[in-house]
């Protein structure tokens, strides 16, 4: 856990705790801005899944179906699929194969994995020209890690983030084939639809992205089926879990999971915070769409991880990090951006909404000391963040300070009506770092210049 600065030692209590011990582990760029021969394609994505498990979860097997649309004016005649579920191992050996596969592959034609297994090349049947659909389908393995990660499992418990393979986003920068990248995120999609059917044994509990409903399956089993729109990926659990739903005044559904060992305070400490929180920032930002957000609570999940209407959370005496995890639901769920390229434009106002949700004093937290690389700035990449691992902690601490001293600049009205507006404004699109500055440009008679050098968003 990093250093923090003065008056945030709540970040720790709170909001942060085990945070970065997972690194977490939560889009694109010029959407409305661009050229149309810069638009991000393939869009109007819809997926269709159907997975059958084993007996404890561990093992999820099935038919994935993708239709896409090209949003570009030239010809469309490949597709990549990420496999970020093989991220942390690779290609696998021999003896343990690769997470995630992909086989039978209809509708196209594959060519190797490449970036580590986590990119699949598929040569369309025929060019896609502007405005027209195509569809490819392919059968899916998923293998649970044994690792205690959103991809990974903890006892009896499986949690499968960034699971299922996703299509890649090409936009004025060319095909975003970029690495896996264990201190934070390399994710980057659009808006999408699916539609998800999990068979499942009837012991296992199934939250998961989207709104969901049961029905029985074959003898012993349970068929969890989720309708999710306008979200970025799906993730699901599965385990013995204990249940527990809430209302929000605003008629959301809170929908919490816990491992029977997690820390009953702690338990009703996340549940209150969160249908605290899902409120509150329908008010600042817009209102929730999802109609419902599932919490994943066990023991010792590291931090949190936030996904469409899931988070998962390592959950203790004092509660869990689910401001920031709900915050996202907002900055990099609706509000999407290359968390590869721009990792403060979700990990910062995350951690801005949480500490304004919580009240922290941010009158002192920026630091120039704070910054031992003259080259670093905020708006750095993964790739930066990735060599620099010590300093990636900036994200969350600089980050949101940036952003509480830039509401002093401009006025806590005038900063409550930018986030708002630009919410409003990138609804289900995507954001750039460039676009961030131009609002905020445009929210004040103040010239910003000298602000943005001071505070590394460049």
């Amino acid at each position: 856990m990093p250093s923090l600065p003065a008056g945030w030692s709540k970040v720790v209590r709170r909001s942060l705790v085990g945070l970065l011990a997972l690194a977490v582990v939560s889009g694109a760029s010029t959407a409305g801005a661009a050229p149309p021969s810069d638009a991000a394609t393939p869009d109007a994505l819809r997926y269709d899944v159907s997975l059958r498990a084993d007996a404890d979860g561990s093992h999820w097997k099935g038919r994935q179906r993708v239709s896409l649309r090209n949003a570009s004016p030239r010809p469309l005649r490949e597709v990549y699929l990420r496999l970020w579920g093989n991220g942390e191992d690779g290609c696998g050996t021999s003896a343990a194969p690769a997470p995630v596969t992909v086989s039978q592959v209809r509708g196209g034609r594959p060519g190797s994995l490449s970036v580590g297994c986590t990119a699949l090349r598929i040569a369309l049947a025929a060019p896609l020209a502007r405005g027209e659909r195509a569809t490819i389908s392919f059968d899916v393995s998923l293998t649970v890690p044994t690792r205690n990660a959103r991809f990974g499992r903890e006892g009896a418990f499986r949690f499968l983030g960034n699971a299922l393979p996703v299509l890649a986003v090409h936009d004025a920068k060319g095909w975003h084939l970029d690495p896996y990248a264990s201190p934070g995120e390399s994710f980057y999609s659009l808006s999408s639809d699916f539609r998800v059917r999990l068979d499942h044994p009837s012991a296992l509990v199934v939250p998961a992205t989207g709104r969901t409903w049961t029905g029985p399956g074959r003898a012993g089993r349970t068929l969890t089926h989720s309708i999710a729109r306008h979200v970025r990926d799906f993730a699901w659990a599965a385990g013995p879990f204990r249940t527990a739903v809430d209302t929000t005044p605003r008629g959301v559904r809170v929908k919490a999971y816990w491992a029977p060992d997690t820390s009953a305070a702690g338990v009703r400490l996340t549940r209150a915070d969160a249908a605290a929180a899902i409120d509150r920032f329908s008010d600042d930002y817009g209102r929730y769409p999802y109609g419902e957000i599932d919490l994943v609570m066990t023991r010792n999940f590291g931090g949190g991880m936030e996904y469409p209407g899931l988070v998962l959370l390592g959950t203790t005496d004092e509660g869990s990090a689910v401001v920031h995890e709900i915050a996202h639901q907002w900055w990099y769920g609706i509000v999407g951006n290359d968390q590869y390229g721009a990792p403060w434009l979700d990990e910062s106002f995350a951690q801005y909404a949480n500490a304004r949700f919580y009240r922290w004093d941010m009158e002192d937290c920026w630091s120039p000391d704070d910054w031992s690389d003259p080259h670093a700035a905020l708006t750095n990449s993964m790739a930066y963040w990735t060599r620099h691992r010590g300093e990636y902690h900036l994200i969350y601490t600089a980050g949101p300070c940036a952003l509480a001293r830039l509401e002093t600049t401009i006025g806590t009205p005038a900063m409550a009506r930018l986030l708002k507006r630009y919410a409003r404004d990138h609804w289900y699109g995507v954001s750039t770092t460039a676009d961030f500055k131009r609002a905020a440009q445009n929210a004040t008679s103040k010239d910003l210049t000298r602000f943005w050098q001071e505070h590394r968003i460049r």
